[in-house]
């Protein structure tokens, strides 16, 4: 069940010539991908396009009525894989997946690619979230398509120009023979607007048609001595013909003035921002028209020599936005300006921080200072003085007053018990070595559990944890979530420990999805999916690549048998790979399919229990070990109003979806009994309802009896 469901909007996709669309980025570049004639799409997903993966699984019908195959990949290597599709026949075929991690995933089958060149256009969508947003190591797409020769396209973040770089896409790699990457980052992959559309098109030749007619052609496999012949043609013939389509169909775009001796030069996912910047200095206005040049790359590489020197030659200075580094464009435009003999300034960096994200305060900043620096005199007199105490708001420092809020498992996860129970363990037979992986469990290094301190891949846990398993005093333990199992662990981690005879102990985290990339199915998901193979067991799967000793536990939620399973994998005798593989679903999914129908059900007038959970303030005695064990965010502390309870006590908050885990993690660890259930009943039936006034009846009155014999302490 993947985090959102597109059903209703991908009727957009439908819309015909000269219609107006209407929605965000990620469901436009679908319809272009349809105006344009695509014979097959697929990816994997994986922020900030995990929705453009979930836009074309809920338009599978659409796609499959133009006679389009649409695959769901296992992995951007698969994804890339696929595009071989476009080598020999002249179909279009687009994948999409994240970068840069998705890049490094897919770089073997995205460099043969290359190499051998395409017929058909061949389009790479890459989700690039550099920054901030980022849920990723710090890394730019940028160098790869310089190292394998890629065309790489940053479309100016307004749905009119993205759909337009989708069919440029196309066409620049059918003109030079080249696969062509286009980068869309998060704000443009949810930006919205409108643009005019046009019909769908069917593939003038389908993937069906091309497999009813083989093709081959030797000269494009790959091998010596074809790839010296290759890497000639990359320079000679596909460069010039991708410099050529870039500037005759005017790609890169110029706004502003002509005659400025000043003018900027910037990557087409930073033109909001670089105008948002110049409004809020008086130099553009609402509609974006800039007092100042600027030179808008909407094509990042190959960078066109004769049209940069053409902006460049009559300015004083040009300041280069490149978000990231290395600096490589504003490196390679230098060298462009060197080698011309031009002595127009460039300055980037010298504004600009070299790491981090290009956030509104910071591109304000940087572009201020350069026109302070250059052209002072197209700024309003109250910007022109940077010092001035009035030009920008104190900003108070938050991290003094806010507490750090780190990202966390979801309230109910099925994840937070097993590093419970693992917690519990490690109390008893001493820390170990263990690895993390890609996924919700590495929220596990984070307090209160501070379990796991590397994270190599995804999928990649167990095998970082192969120098350690070659035996000794205690065993590693590594960790990987089912997404990551079928992503690559099952041959590089387990498959590699089976082949090492690793002695070591491999916990696999199955929430029944893939749940850190929004929800999606995977091989192992226990729900039923009309196009998928689904209901997989990866206890079959580990088993069939030799692992011998395997423990499956169905409710992690069982904190005492979770403990006792890892103890005995820690504590065995067995020589030889142990893996553990601890189920139960996604609560954040659950909740998504489950919470519509008891509302719907109340509403209709069925009876409905919710469990909820609380805690006894007399019993709790304030040690909050609860806390430290499950670190679940319904979790809080309340300070009571008894003088002689100077520690607060433990309190569930409204939030709690009654998943148990508290209780199970007191009773397992020994805890105080303070934890009750309690069910909440909607709709409750006549009997219950008298049941439920007998006992107010009978506890109120047990209490006043209570009170009458207490000693009264009042002064008359």
């Amino acid at each position: 069940m993947a985090e959102r469901s597109f059903a209703r909007e991908v009727q957009k996709l439908k819309l015909g010539d000269g219609e107006i669309f209407e929605g965000e980025g990620i469901l436009a570049i679908t319809k272009a991908l349809l105006e344009c004639g695509v014979g097959y799409v697929g990816g994997y997903q994986g922020a900030p396009i995990s929705h453009l993966m979930d836009v074309l699984a809920d338009a599978e019908e659409i796609l499959g009525d133009l006679g389009v195959r649409f695959e769901a990949n296992a992995s951007e290597a698969a994804a890339a894989a696929m595009l071989a599709a476009s080598v020999h026949y002249p179909i279009r075929g687009a994948v999409t997946f994240k970068g840069a991690v998705g890049v490094n995933v897919a770089s073997d089958a995205l460099a043969n690619l290359s190499s051998a060149g395409v017929t058909g256009g061949a389009l790479i969508i890459v989700g690039e979230d550099y920054g901030e947003g980022s849920s990723i190591m710090q890394e730019r797409t940028h160098p790869f398509a310089m190292k394998s020769q890629f065309w790489l396209m940053d479309p100016r973040p307004s749905l009119p120009t993205i759909v337009d770089a989708v069919e440029h896409g196309f066409e620049l790699s059918e003109a030079s023979g080249t696969p062509v990457m286009m980068m869309v980052r998060i704000r443009t992959c949810h930006v919205t607007g409108t643009f005019k559309t046009r019909g769908n098109r069917r593939p003038p030749l389908t993937v069906r048609d091309a497999l009813a007619n083989p093709r081959r052609e030797y000269s494009r496999v790959v091998l010596p001595p074809m790839t010296y012949v290759q890497e000639q043609d990359k320079i000679r013939n596909r460069w010039p013909a991708a410099e050529k389509y870039i500037f005759e169909n005017r790609i890169n775009e110029f706004f502003g003035p002509d005659d400025s001796n000043i003018g900027i030069v910037l990557q087409g996912g930073m033109y909001n921002g670089v105008v948002r910047a110049l409004q809020r200095l008086g130099l553009a206005d609402i509609t974006g028209e800039s007092k100042v040049p600027l030179y808008v790359l909407n094509v990042t590489y190959p960078l066109l020599k004769d049209e940069w020197i053409e902006f460049a030659a009559r300015k004083k200075s040009v300041l280069v936005v490149e978000e990231g580094q290395p600096e490589f464009i504003e490196q390679a435009l230098g060298s462009l300006l060197y080698k011309n003999g031009c002595d127009t300034a460039l300055p980037g960096k010298e504004f600009f921080p070299m790491a981090g994200e290009y956030t509104g305060q910071v591109m304000l900043d940087a572009v201020a200072g350069f026109i302070r620096a250059n052209a002072p005199e197209l700024l309003p007199d109250r910007q022109r003085a940077p010092n001035r105490e009035d030009e920008l708001p104190e900003v108070p420092d938050l991290s003094k007053t806010v507490p750090i809020r780190p990202p966390g498992f979801c309230t109910g996860c099925p994840e937070r018990p097993i590093f419970a129970a693992l917690k519990m363990v490690e109390q008893e037979l001493g820390s170990h070595q263990i690895a993390g992986d890609i996924g919700c469990h590495l929220f596990a290094a984070l307090p209160p559990f501070e379990i796991g301190g590397t994270t190599m891949g995804y999928g990649l846990g167990p095998a970082s944890n192969g120098a350690f398993d070659g035996g000794g005093e205690k065993r590693s333990i590594a960790i990987i979530g089912d997404g990551g199992f079928w992503h690559n662990g099952l041959s590089s981690s387990i498959g590699n420990a089976v082949f090492n005879k690793s002695d070591s102990v491999i916990l696999v985290v199955d929430n029944f999805y893939s749940a850190a990339t929004g929800g999606q199915d995977i091989l192992s998901s226990r729900a039923g999916n009309s196009t998928k193979s689904t209901k997989h067991p990866i206890a079959e799967a580990v088993k069939g690549v030799g692992v011998e000793w395997v423990r499956e536990i169905d409710r992690t939620y069982d904190v005492g048998r979770m403990r006792d399973i890892l103890r005995e994998a820690l504590t065995t005798d067995y020589s030889g790979p142990k893996v553990v593989v601890a189920s139960s679903e996604c609560m954040l999914n659950k909740e998504r399919r489950e919470k519509p129908k008891r509302e719907a059900a109340i509403k209709g007038g069925h009876r409905v229990v919710k469990p909820r959970f609380g805690v006894d303030e007399e019993i709790c005695t304030g040690d909050h070990a609860c806390i430290r064990l499950s670190g679940c965010p319904s979790l809080s502390l309340k300070k009571l109003d008894d003088p002689l309870r100077d520690d607060p006590v433990a309190s569930i908050d409204r939030f709690c979806v009654g998943c148990g885990n508290c209780g199970e993690v007191a009773d397992a660890a020994i805890l105080c009994p303070s934890f009750y259930r309690t069910d909440m009943v909607c709709n409750p039936s006549r009997f219950e309802l008298f049941l439920s006034k007998a006992r107010r009846l009978i506890i109120r009155g047990l209490q006043d009896y209570r009170a009458r014999g207490r000693l009264d302490f009042g002064t008359a």
